[in-house]
């Protein structure tokens, strides 16, 4: 029976251990949407309190941190040298384990809010996957997780005037990639993830959107969906076959999509502004027969949403935060958090929710029904990516520096 007892004691710290522990291996964590599983996160610091440690990045980007195990994985830009930069860091003290450039032939232009360096890391915990643009091909590339390239692929030519941006998504044995754009030759692409070599093609002709895709798990069938200007997508994702299609609702999207409670929920974008609530039950086109909702306040045009319990909540460019009723999309309640501009998407655990302000500030408030703003946390230089969370810590990126903020895990 002590024996018994010990080993039930022993996997029930496992267990706790577990559940707590996760790693963030792409754009929005291990599902897609912001949240996390894990508890007792660090909810207020400084540039200066409640830091583990905080090192310099070199160049300019905006992607956000990618984290496995101990390492900490991030992109940037060396203009001047015209090099994109994959870095890998030790999550335990913020030492640069490696950096590997390549060559990469800078956009001349690009929106004020983007950069050449904007897309997260995708990782399965053997490689590491970037995208980045080699004006004017997109480049695909594989490195195993020591910073040694395993291949390089370029599926097709990609023309927009505010540049690229959209982040790579891991699904099984494929890496799926969004090329639409303004360039006529518009393209949904999955490449084999162990090889490179494509896989299957979608045609998105004419169509524009800056939004990575996602993989949700809708009633049992998987279905990768994908907003842009032509309206919302859904595809099978083994082979690219659409599902179904809804138009509109508007021109431009850059926020990623999330999947709760049945809803799909969106976010647009430009020149309307709005959410929208939709169901992705259905074949062909859904447009007069799926939407469950759409509001015009509150919507915001690039911070992504996030969903807890029976809410959807948003924060819109201008610092707006609102909540919604998942199933009806009733508004439940709208607050200006303060700053002057977000770029930043959501990011959650539990009964919170955090947002960056492109200022330096970021906020962090309860997600119910009764709004409460719990802290406002400055680091003093301007952020542009989303906080990533893994065992315990949280991980942002600002202009300057990588932060990991929470206790220090020692080696």
């Amino acid at each position: 029976m002590v024996h018994y007892c010990r080993l039930a004691l022993i996997l029930g710290m496992l267990t706790a251990v577990s559940a707590r522990a996760e790693d963030w291996p792409q754009w929005r964590g291990p599902r897609g949407d912001g949240t996390s599983a894990e508890t007792n996160l660090p909810l207020k610091w400084s540039a200066t309190e409640n830091v583990a440690w905080k090192t310099a990045v070199p160049g300019r980007g905006y992607s956000s941190p990618t984290i496995w195990g101990d390492r900490v994985f991030l992109t940037t830009c060396l203009e001047d040298q015209q090099q994109h930069v994959t870095l890998c860091y030790d999550r335990r003290d913020g030492k640069l384990n490696w950096q590997h450039a390549l060559p990469s032939k800078l956009q001349q232009r690009i929106h004020n809010r983007n950069s050449h360096a904007s897309s997260t890391i995708a990782t399965d915990g053997k490689h590491l996957y970037v995208t980045f643009l080699d004006y004017p091909r997109v480049v695909a590339c594989c490195y195993d997780m020591d910073g040694k390239l395993v291949w390089q692929q370029s599926p097709g030519e990609f023309h927009s005037v505010h540049g690229f941006g959209s982040s790579p998504l891991l699904y099984q044995n494929l890496l799926i990639l969004n090329g639409d754009q303004d360039h006529r030759k518009a393209f949904l692409v999955a490449l084999d993830k162990t090889t490179g070599e494509e896989r299957w093609r979608a045609d998105r002709s004419g169509t524009r959107s800056y939004t990575p895709p996602v993989v949700f798990d809708v009633h049992g069938k998987k279905q990768l969906i994908l907003s842009g200007s032509k309206g919302v997508d859904s595809y099978n994702p083994d082979n690219g076959t659409p599902i179904w299609h809804m138009d509109g609702p508007t021109e431009q999207y850059v926020a990623s999509l999330i999947y709760h409670n049945n809803v799909l929920f969106m976010t647009y974008g430009f020149p309307k502004l709005g959410v929208m609530g939709i169901n992705p039950e259905g074949s062909g086109n859904i447009t007069q027969t799926n939407v469950l909702y759409n509001e015009l306040k509150g919507g915001g045009y690039v911070p992504s949403p996030i969903a807890r319990g029976d809410y959807f909540f948003n924060v819109n460019d201008n610092g707006i935060a609102t909540c919604r009723d998942c199933k009806t999309g009733n508004l439940i309640w709208m607050e200006r958090l303060g700053g002057r501009l977000f770029s930043a998407s959501t990011t959650g655990w539990g009964d919170y929710i955090y947002i960056p302000d492109n200022d330096g500030n970021t906020f962090v408030f309860k997600a119910g029904p009764t709004f409460e703003l719990v802290a406002k946390n400055a680091t003093g230089e301007p952020i542009n990516g989303s906080i990533s969370i893994s065992q315990g810590q949280l991980f942002l990126r600002d202009l300057k520096h990588l932060y990991c903020i929470g206790d220090a895990k020692g080696k």
